[in-house]
């Protein structure tokens, strides 16, 4: 196990690689791992790291203390009351969500405790998601006067939208039932193998070509959102792009010999 060197138990983000895994934990118990400006900034330059680390296969993104993340630091909002202010932390933290959502790794939520606003945002914008079976999720903004208007953009594009609308209008809580049925985790296990069902989906994301899964990941968001013929022509272009990686040779000889792959490309 290796730590990143600037990350401590005192850090609000600690960092621990295992085995091509980046674990990335939220360090903020005492907040619910409020994001304050200082931990989206701490996550931007994070994330911005990884993209360029070649060791990190997979991102795992997780909270310390009672909860995964309660959204937005509302008492440092309330104690910065500036437009100017206001500002720097909503594009902040948009930009770090559309950063993952480019990253090359796939990046995994662990979810316990609560995922609320802005919270929900950051594992709604994850690409998988598993959580424990007593987790909760929700927008519920609209309870203390404040909609979820930018955590909504990542959540209403996994969740259907009469269920979004209701959500945002009431403030209401899905359980992690409702939570699968609206495809915002792809599983709920039990809470004391909740590290180890993770860590089982990100070994399995480890094992394939690195090269595979970035531009199968890069493919995969930007042809949501085209038309249907424009995703076909471009995704058809993807796949001659990729039958000529090495990777591609390697994984279709290995597939005919009956032998385990061994890639190569990063």
């Amino acid at each position: 196990m290796s730590l990143a060197a600037e990350t401590t138990e005192d850090a609000m983000l600690i960092r621990d690689d295992r085995d091509g895994v980046a674990w990335l934990t939220l360090n903020r118990p005492d907040a619910y791992n409020a994001l304050s400006l200082d931990l989206i900034t701490a996550l931007q330059e994070t994330f911005d790291a990884i993209a360029e680390d070649r060791s990190v296969k997979v991102v795992v993104l997780r909270g310390a203390g009672k909860g995964f993340c309660a959204g937005h630091d509302l008492r440092q909002m309330r104690a910065n009351k500036s437009e100017p202010y206001y500002k720097t932390v909503f594009a902040a933290c948009s930009k770090m969500m559309v950063t993952i959502t480019k990253l090359p790794q796939p990046v995994i939520g662990c979810v316990h405790g609560i995922a609320t606003a802005a919270g929900l945002q950051l594992l709604a914008t994850c690409d998988l998601a598993i959580a424990d079976e007593s987790a909760r999720f929700g927008t519920p903004g609209v309870n203390i006067g404040l909609f979820c208007s930018t955590p909504m953009v990542a959540v209403s594009r996994k969740v259907q939208r009469k269920k979004m609308m209701e959500m945002l209008l009431t403030g209401e809580m899905l359980d992690t039932e409702g939570a699968l049925e609206q495809g915002l985790i792809n599983r709920a296990v039990p809470a004391d193998e909740l590290e180890a069902a993770v860590a089982e989906l990100a070994a399995k994301i480890v094992s394939k070509s690195p090269a595979v899964v970035k531009i199968g990941k890069q493919a995969f968001y930007r042809q949501l959102e085209m038309p249907l013929e424009d995703a076909y022509a471009y995704t058809s272009a993807v796949m001659t792009e990729n039958m000529f990686f090495e990777d591609a040779a390697e994984g279709m000889n290995a597939f005919i010999d009956k032998r385990p792959p061994v890639w190569k490309g990063r």
